[in-house]
């Protein structure tokens, strides 16, 4: 079956046959639980690491790196 002719439900649920044959019922779950368990506010906690840069700071960011490459 070809992966982009599909819908997103028909990828959805391939993967999760495919999950359950190769882990089990109860793998899968602990599996699907990783991805959906989260804490904390990413938003506020980035904000924090890169503070709120304007236009010119992101522009001198990719310049400075490009000097390193």
């Amino acid at each position: 079956m070809n992966s982009q002719a599909m819908t997103l439900e028909q990828v959805r649920q391939i993967g999760i046959t495919a999950l359950a044959h190769q882990l089990g019922v109860v793998g899968m779950i602990r599996f699907l639980q990783q991805s959906e368990i989260g804490w904390g506010d990413y938003t506020k906690e980035r904000e924090g690491w890169l503070g709120t840069p304007d236009l010119n700071d992101l522009f001198d960011a990719v310049k400075r790196s490009e000097k390193m490459n």
